[in-house]
Parts: C-alpha cells; sequence; structure tokens
C-alpha cells in the first residue's frame, strides 16, 4: 500500500531537480522489487513508470520481459499499458519479440478494442520475423466488417510489407479494392501506403491509375487530392497517355483551388510528371509560372522558398518563362534567409545565359565588394556596355566566409561552363577574375582563379596583352604580396599572373619594371611553390628583354644591361640555400646562366667601325643565350578528346613482347617416349615411358651453356621455395633404382590392413620372380620387426606402379587399399596367429646400399 505511483515519481522527479539521477537510481531499485511480484496490478504500475522514465532517457531493456507479461494481461487497462511499454521501449533487437508472435496472433481474433490496440503495437514493432509469421492474419484484416480496423490494417500492411515483400502479391488486389471504400478515412489511409509503396517500384501500381484518375477528379479532400498527385507524379513518366488525361484535371485544379499546399503540389506533379510538353503543356506550364510569381512576392519566406525551388525544375524545360521574373529572383539574394538565398543562386546559375550573364555577375560581385570599398573593376567595365545600371541591394546581408567561397564558385563556374561558351567579352571576364582575387578571401577559391586565368589566356590569344598588363598590376601590389601567407589570401594567383608575364612577356610594354617585379626581395614570403614559376618567369622575360636590346643595340645599353643582370643575380641568390630543392636546383641553374652571361658581358669591347663589314656583329653574343631556350614552342590549349584522333601506327603490336620472358627450364627425366610405345615388351596406351639414358644420344653441351643452365635452375628453385602454390616432388636420378637423397627423412607407416588382402601375397611373391628378383636375398624398405602386424599379409604391388620408383605408404579408410612398393622389394611375410595389431608406430630404418 505505500508503493509509489507514476503521480508520486513525477512529483518526486521535481522536487529533486538538482540531484534526479540519484533519484531515478532509487526509483529504479524499487520498480525492480514490483515487476518481480505477483500481483499483475503492482507489475503494471511499475511497467508504467519504467516507460515513463525510459521516455527521459533511462533504458529498460532489462524489463522487456515484464512488458510481455503485462501485455498478456486479460484486463484491458492493464494490457493497454504494456503495448504502449512495447511501443515505447522495443528494438528490432529486444530477444523477447518472439514471445509476442503468439500473443499478437491470438489478438488478431479478439474483440475490436484489443484488435485495435494489437495492431497498432505491431506497427511499431514490427520485424521481418513478425511480418512473416503474421503477415496472413493482417492481409485477412483488410475486409474487416469496422472501418476503423480496416484502416489500421492497412496501415500495418504498410510496415509488413516493408519487412517481407513478399506479401505484397497478396495484399495489392486487397488494397485496390479499399480504394473504393465507403468510408473516407479509410481511402485516405490506402492512397497513403500506396504512395509509399510506390516510390520504390511505380511501374507495379499502374493498373491503378482508372481508380486514382476517379478520386482525383470527385474527391474534395485536400490531403486525399495531395496523396494522389504525389502518387501520379511516380506514374506519369510511365505512361505517356496518362499524361495527357492529366493536363486537363489538373489546369483545373491549378485555376480554382485557394489551397496554397495543394497548389504547389499540383505544380508540382506538373514539373515532375512531365505534362508541360507540347501545345497542350504550354499553357499549363504559364498557369505554373504565373502562380508561382504569387509566392515569390508573398511575406511569407516558406512560400518563397517552394517557389524558388519549383522554378529551378522549370527552367531546363521553360528558361525564358522563368527569365521574366528575373527581378524577382535577384531580390531574393538579398534575403536574410540563408536557405532562401541558396535556392537564389541556385535558380541564378541555371537561368544564365549568353546575353544575361554580364549582369548576373554584376548583381553578384555586389554581394562580394565591401560596403565601404570601390566597386569591382568589372562592375565598372559593365557599365559601359548596359544600357541601365544593376539596382545594389538595400540591405547588404551579413556573409559568412563559406557563403562567400560558394557565391566565388558560383561566378567561376558560370563563366566558365561548356568551356566559356556563356562568354561575350573574355577581357571583361579577365577583369572579373582579377576583383574576385581582392574581394573573395574564402580559402580555396584561389586555385580555381588562377587555373583559369591560365585557361583564358592560352584559348584566347586576343586577351594576351590586356591579360599581361593586367597582370604585371597584381605582381607590383603591394598589400597583395603581403597576404600572400595569409589563410584567406590567393596567392596562387600571382603564380598565375607571374606566368603569364613570363610567357607572353612579348606582349609587355616595359619589361624591365616586370623584372623588377619578380626579383625583389619581398616575393621571399611566397609559398615555394610559387617563387618556381617567378624564377622561370624572370628568365623568360629577361631572354626576351636581352634579345630585343640586341636587335637594337647601342653601346650606351651596356651599363643598362649589367645593372639589370646585377639585379637579377642579386634577387635570386637567396633562393640557392631554400629548403625546397626545386626552388633551389632552378635557381642555382639561373645564376650560373648570369655568371656566363656576367663574363661575357665583361669581356665586350665595342668593335672599330669597318664600313667593308656591315653585318658583323656588334652586341654581346650572350644576349640570344636566354632567349632560344624558352621560345623553341608556343603553348596551345588541347582538346582532353585529342589523343583519340591520333591514328595508330601500322604495324604496332601492344599486345606483343617486346623483349620475351625467359622461359623455366624444369628438371626433367632424360628422355619421354611417345604415348603408346612399347616399355620392356609391354605397351601401355597413354603413358609415357622413361628412356633409357644409353637409348638418348649424347648431347654435346659446352661450359658456358653448363653454367646458364646451373644459374637458370638455381633461380628457379629459388624462386618456387616459398611458392604456396607449387608442390616439390622428389626428382629421381638417371638410374633405375635410385635413393631419395636423404632416407632416413622418410617415415616408414605401420600398416593395419585388413584380412580381405591376405590373398595379395601370392601377387607379389609371382610379381618379385617375374621380374628376376629374389625375395630373400634383397634389402627390406620397411623392417618387419615390430612394423609390420604378425599374421598380416604384406599389401600387393598394384599394376600402376613403375619399376624402380619408391612410394610411400599410407593407412587409408575402409575400404582399405594396398599400397605400392617397389616391384625389387617384398615385404618379408610373418607367421599368422596375432588376432590383435599392434598399434601404428613410425620408425625410420637404415639405408640400404644398393
Amino acid at each position: 500500500m505505500w508503493e509509489r505511483t507514476l503521480q508520486d515519481l513525477i512529483r518526486g522527479l521535481r522536487a529533486n531537480k538538482g540531484d534526479e539521477n540519484k533519484f531515478v537510481q532509487k526509483a529504479i531499485e524499487e520498480i525492480r522489487v514490483e515487476v518481480k511480484g505477483k500481483d499483475m496490478q503492482l507489475k503494471a504500475a511499475a511497467v508504467l513508470k519504467l516507460t515513463y522514465l525510459d521516455m527521459l532517457g533511462y533504458d529498460m531493456f532489462w524489463a522487456s520481459f515484464y512488458v510481455v507479461e503485462v501485455m498478456s494481461s486479460p484486463r484491458y487497462h492493464l494490457k493497454n499499458i504494456g503495448h504502449l511499454a512495447a511501443c515505447q521501449s522495443f528494438t528490432p533487437q529486444t530477444d523477447v519479440l518472439m514471445l509476442t508472435t503468439n500473443l499478437l496472433k491470438k489478438e488478431m481474433s479478439a474483440p475490436p478494442v484489443e484488435l485495435s490496440l494489437s495492431l497498432n503495437t505491431l506497427s511499431h514493432i514490427m520485424t521481418p520475423d513478425l511480418a512473416r509469421d503474421l503477415a496472413h492474419e493482417l492481409v485477412t484484416l483488410l475486409t474487416h466488417s469496422r472501418a476503423h480496423i480496416r484502416k489500421r490494417a492497412v496501415v500495418a500492411v504498410f510496415n509488413v510489407c516493408s519487412q517481407y515483400p513478399e506479401v505484397l502479391s497478396a495484399a495489392l488486389p486487397r488494397l485496390r479494392i479499399m480504394l473504393e471504400d465507403p468510408d473516407p478515412g479509410v481511402v485516405v489511409a490506402t492512397v497513403n501506403v500506396l504512395t509509399e509503396l510506390a516510390r520504390k517500384d511505380p511501374a507495379s501500381y499502374l493498373n491503378l491509375a482508372p481508380q486514382l484518375f476517379h478520386i482525383l477528379t470527385t474527391s474534395s479532400n485536400n490531403w486525399v487530392l495531395i496523396k494522389t498527385m504525389k502518387l501520379f507524379a511516380c506514374l506519369a513518366p510511365l505512361e505517356p497517355r496518362l499524361v495527357k488525361k492529366l493536363q486537363g484535371p489538373m489546369s483545373d485544379l491549378i485555376s480554382t483551388t485557394t489551397a496554397i499546399s495543394l497548389l504547389y503540389e499540383c505544380v508540382r506533379t506538373c514539373i515532375t510528371g512531365g505534362m508541360l510538353s507540347g501545345a497542350s503543356g504550354h499553357s499549363l506550364a504559364r498557369a505554373c509560372v504565373d502562380k508561382l510569381s504569387g509566392f515569390l512576392q508573398n511575406d511569407d519566406q516558406n512560400l518563397r522558398y517552394i517557389a524558388l525551388v519549383a522554378l529551378l525544375r522549370l527552367v531546363p524545360t521553360h528558361p525564358y518563362m522563368a527569365a521574366e521574373y528575373e527581378e524577382m529572383i535577384m531580390s531574393s539574394i538579398d534575403e536574410p534567409d540563408i536557405s532562401i538565398r541558396m535556392r537564389a543562386l541556385d535558380l541564378v546559375s541555371a537561368m544564365a545565359t549568353r546575353d544575361n550573364l554580364q549582369s548576373l555577375v554584376a548583381r553578384l560581385l555586389v554581394h562580394l565588394v565591401p560596403s565601404s570599398g570601390p566597386l569591382p573593376s568589372a562592375t565598372s567595365a559593365l557599365t559601359a556596355v548596359q544600357s541601365s545600371t544593376p539596382v545594389a541591394p538595400a540591405t547588404s546581408p551579413s556573409l559568412s566566409p563559406s557563403y562567400r567561397a560558394h557565391l566565388t564558385l558560383l561566378i567561376l563556374s558560370l563563366g566558365s561552363r561548356d568551356m566559356y561558351s556563356l562568354i561575350s567579352d573574355f577581357h571583361w571576364y579577365l577583369s572579373v577574375l582579377t576583383d574576385l582575387t581582392y574581394v573573395s578571401n574564402a580559402p580555396g577559391v584561389g586555385a580555381e582563379i588562377a587555373r583559369q586565368l591560365v585557361d583564358v589566356v592560352v584559348r584566347a590569344q586576343s586577351t594576351r596583352r590586356f591579360a599581361v598588363e593586367l597582370m604585371t598590376r597584381l605582381l607590383s601590389d603591394e598589400n597583395l604580396l603581403l597576404r600572400a601567407n595569409e589563410d584567406d589570401s590567393c596567392p596562387e594567383v600571382l603564380g598565375a599572373a607571374a606566368w603569364i608575364c613570363g610567357e607572353y612577356c612579348s606582349d609587355s610594354t616595359d619589361r624591365k619594371v616586370l623584372l623588377y617585379y619578380l626579383t625583389r626581395p619581398a616575393i621571399s614570403s611566397l609559398p615555394l611553390n610559387i617563387l618556381t614559376l617567378y624564377l622561370y618567369s624572370t628568365l623568360k622575360v629577361y631572354g626576351a628583354w636581352a634579345a630585343d636590346i640586341a636587335t637594337r643595340w647601342d653601346a650606351s645599353d651596356l651599363i643598362e644591361l649589367n645593372r639589370v643582370v646585377d639585379m637579377i643575380a642579386d634577387g635570386m641568390k637567396p633562393f640557392t640555400t631554400s629548403d625546397d630543392i626545386e626552388v633551389q636546383e632552378r635557381a642555382a641553374n639561373a645564376l650560373q646562366l648570369f655568371a656566363f652571361i656576367r663574363a661575357d658581358l665583361s669581356s665586350y669591347t665595342k668593335p672599330e667601325r669597318k664600313e667593308a663589314a656591315p653585318a658583323e656583329i656588334t652586341y654581346p653574343k650572350s644576349l640570344f643565350l636566354v632567349q632560344p631556350l624558352f621560345s623553341a614552342f608556343e603553348l596551345n590549349a588541347v582538346d582532353p578528346q585529342a589523343q583519340a584522333s591520333v591514328p595508330i601506327p601500322e604495324g604496332l603490336r601492344l599486345n606483343e613482347w617486346i623483349v620475351p620472358p625467359e622461359k623455366d627450364e624444369h628438371d626433367m627425366w632424360d628422355g619421354e617416349a611417345e604415348e603408346g610405345e612399347p616399355v620392356s615388351g609391354v605397351r601401355k596406351p597413354g603413358k609415357k615411358r622413361r628412356v633409357k639414358k644409353s637409348e638418348v644420344p649424347p648431347k654435346v653441351e659446352t661450359e658456358e651453356e653448363r653454367q646458364e643452365r646451373e644459374r637458370r635452375r638455381a633461380a628457379r628453385l629459388a624462386r618456387l621455395r616459398d611458392d604456396p602454390f607449387y608442390i616439390p616432388t622428389n626428382k629421381p636420378s638417371g638410374s633405375r633404382v635410385s635413393q631419395p637423397d636423404d632416407v632416413d627423412s622418410i617415415p616408414v607407416v605401420q600398416l593395419q590392413l585388413d584380412d580381405a588382402i591376405e590373398s595379395s601375397t601370392t601377387s607379389v611373391m609371382h610379381l618379385g620372380a617375374a621380374n628376376g628378383h629374389d625375395p630373400a636375398t634383397e634389402g627390406r624398405l620397411i623392417d618387419p620387426e615390430g612394423e609390420t602386424p604378425k599374421g598380416r599379409p604384406a599389401p600387393a604391388v598394384p599394376e600402376e606402379s613403375h619399376p624402380g620408383v619408391p612410394s610411400t605408404s599410407v593407412a587409408l579408410p575402409e575400404p582399405l587399399v594396398a599400397a605400392p612398393v617397389p616391384s625389387n622389394r617384398q615385404y618379408e611375410i610373418p607367421e599368422e596367429g596375432v588376432s590383435t595389431p599392434e598399434p601404428i608406430r613410425v620408425s625410420r630404418v637404415k639405408k640400404v646400399d644398393i
């Protein structure tokens, strides 16, 4: 009578907020005692308290068996507690789920009140085993007389089909009938279940189209209509006739409905189901776009979001319709809600064309430019070619680094789409890339900007002079150079600028200034991979500048030439001690070149003017030393598929060996006769005989061949020694009877032979006599003393055994097979009379000299 109730437990939790864990542990100890009692009322109250604690995060897996006990109570109010606890705490890993199978199957025939409780619980704890065992009962309940039972059974059948798909073939005909059920709740549940099932395999539900079309045209329940249209969105792409059939009802719903959720679902179904194609779909698409534009002007942020999502799906088929509302879409980029801004950016990317790219990029650049900073040069250049200047946003939302990076990468992807097919002015795009270098401080963007700078300049030859001047300004920027080591800078752009200025330095107007920017001491703060580009570009620029001086040589240029050479050499000297091996190597090579140039300039003397030799060289020869190293070939863009256009040369055989591999020389017998040749007067078809050494003609082998053979044999044996797939065999010598290298290593196994092979004794003696050997005088390979069971005959020699080849005896299971022995060896037959064989013992025999 003093047990704590659920209300007491809740009051105690509220009173012990400071030490809740201690109070809960004490309550659980009390519950452990209560659930073990025989009073079902007390046990149900304890399970109810455990269910409440489980909702707070305290595990009750240890009480699963007690939950099953409460579930089996005959009293409904106690059974209800057990089912509630099972729904709350049971998982597919609960070990007592198997105990609920018979309980739930029994309750399938219970009164409707208990049946509803069981169906609800089964929907929560469904497992493959429960689905398999209860599938028949659940399918039967789809025809129950009570509507609320049919509705719950439909939901339970969905869980059964998810865990046990084999039941779907039996349930689908009844689900089709339930689409015409007189109860609206049953129809709603059936449509909902079919919609979820059709997501996995829509083709299996095409035969339900007539019933679903009837629901679509007659039902007034918005929820049923929404689910029906979701189902049609899955079925329409599979059946073109269904698309034409649905265009009329969809157009009527879009123009008449006032429910926003239903209206959006109609638009989504039209887009997803492919109903906007053709002449009849054009008017439907116009109606969808007009409705979505109203969503964009709504104050509700959710409506603006779903409108942007729907327009994004509409753009691939009707881009011109979405372009009519470009201003509304661009205004969504200024929204404080980041989700709306991201969907607007996706829509802007899909709407970009060759005509509107510059305006879109100019609008996006405004978000990256600080409010106090000047407008980017790309925007200024755009103003000259546009009829109207883009309107700046009224408010500038705060931009996170990730959003700024996303915005920058979006601009870069728009410019490089389809190999720069949207760009009509490459000078403008180069200025955009330069602006992004300054305004985008997101990490990881500099590499893509640098790649596109180089790619555009290499592909568009008309932009090289403008690009060199633009890149020279980048190299001269002190602030950009100081930011090179910061995480939010773009040092890769400086490397691209140095490469462009070096590769196309012939388009530069002042190469001496460019040499100063490439060799000034401040570049030591750049990353090492950027420094390598600076060093090579310095050589390229100097080579072009020196060659240009040589064409207009004057003795007064010698002083300027020496000054520039000294400046370059002094700038490169610190890099000869760099930690990076590539920077060190390039700097050392360049210094050696300039050391030679210095020596040539110091030894240069002005030649005397001679009228007879006007073509004589009057400038230092070292002026043309560097330029030929970098101007032999022009770099051009190469199509990634260019290699496929190259024809295969005639006579090319890629599958043939250029140098054939060495063949392994296996050790074999001295010779082998052809199949079917007689051996010792006996012809055995299909067997190869071993030819005696006297029958093989002698082979003359030189010393070099012998050494090579031994070397290859040793190499092969060394390779095969550790090969797990190679089974080594004892290789016999040239004599008829050969002994292995180590006879003592061969185990001799006692054979327990059956009396059934006693008759083999005579065959052994006859075989030995036929071969001309006396068993009494021959040495034994198996010691008869203590090895062969007394009273047992020796094994006979199989007919397949070859003379002169020793074999190993093995004890085999019944039926016993006699082990082969050499034909010139026999067992000594012991006396009979021993009934029990001795146990098998392995012994070694002494080596027998033959």
